[in-house]
């Protein structure tokens, strides 16, 4: 595909980490990128580029350890029109997963750089790996999981460990529109919006419910990436973390807004769950 990198200084941010069709398909995808971010990728790319056979699991916790301490900032994506937005200098929750994923993707590649990644990142963050518009891209992360799953990117693992149902009910963006600049005073979004969540929440999805995590902590492995449920109203997953393995339990890596930054937590999995009224357990992505 046709390639645009637009190099810019800034550009603004809106809304949240949880968070049609202005894009032609036969237009050049534009790349938003700073040239800090091609240095940034430049020099991962060079730390690990010994590692190709290396498990993409394993890589997807080095290449988070790398970028522990890149500050947290929401909404990095939120630009109009629609735009393939790179950003390595600051993540929220699910930019900070993807980007681990997309730069593993590319280290095991033939021909890592730049355009790899892009290609690996849209691919990731995009319904049919296109940017077509608003609501091309993934916004709930139930969905995320789903759809790459079907693309043979990660394996939903939830149902093997503890094969217990998830009422998937999302509405939220659509009840919610005037949080969403892209959403708002545009009724023709809403509806198209509501007919995916509709589709959504018609899927017969798994999680493991934070009761049981110590009962199946051991089938847990270090790169999976874990969906945060929610007891939050229209919402199914309300953070994204990468799980790592500590000390024989399991720990968190995760850009944190608590923390501001991407850390590794101190405490466990199963305690952050406990300690979070609205957690109520994890979806899990295991990277392929």
């Amino acid at each position: 595909m046709k390639r645009k990198i637009l190099l810019i200084v800034m550009f603004p941010f809106f809304f949240g980490c949880n968070s049609a069709k202005e894009n032609k398909t036969d237009e050049p995808v534009k790349i938003v990128a700073q040239e800090k971010d091609h240095q940034i990728l430049e020099e991962v790319l060079e730390i690990f580029a010994a590692e190709k056979e290396t498990p993409l699991p394993v890589l997807m916790i080095k290449t988070g350890t790398f970028f522990k301490e890149t500050p947290y900032v929401a909404n990095t994506l939120e630009l109009e029109p629609e735009q393939l937005v790179v950003n390595l200098r600051e993540m929220d929750c699910t930019t900070f997963a993807e980007n681990c994923l997309a730069i593993a993707r590319t280290i095991k590649s033939k021909n890592p750089g730049f355009e790899k990644f892009a290609d690996e990142l849209q691919k990731i963050r995009y319904q049919n790996g296109k940017v077509d518009g608003y609501l091309s891209r993934i916004h709930y992360f139930s969905d995320w999981i789903y759809t790459n799953a079907k693309k043979g990117l990660i394996k939903d693992v939830s149902k093997d460990i503890a094969q217990t149902t998830y009422p998937l009910n999302v509405d939220f963006m659509s009840t919610h529109p005037d949080s969403y600049k892209q959403l708002k005073n545009k009724p023709e979004f809403i509806n198209q919006l509501a007919k995916k969540e509709k589709e959504i929440s018609s899927r017969t999805m798994y999680y493991i419910p934070e009761e049981k995590i110590a009962e199946v902590e051991d089938q847990l492995q270090d790169g999976d990436i874990a969906g945060i449920t929610t007891n939050i109203g229209g919402l199914d997953i309300s953070h994204v973390v990468l799980l790592v393995r500590k000390e024989g339990r399991i720990h968190i890596l995760h850009a944190s807004s608590a923390a501001e930054k991407v850390v590794l937590s101190e405490n466990t999995l199963e305690d952050y769950l406990l300690n979070s009224k609205a957690a109520t357990g994890i979806m899990v992505a295991r990277p392929l």
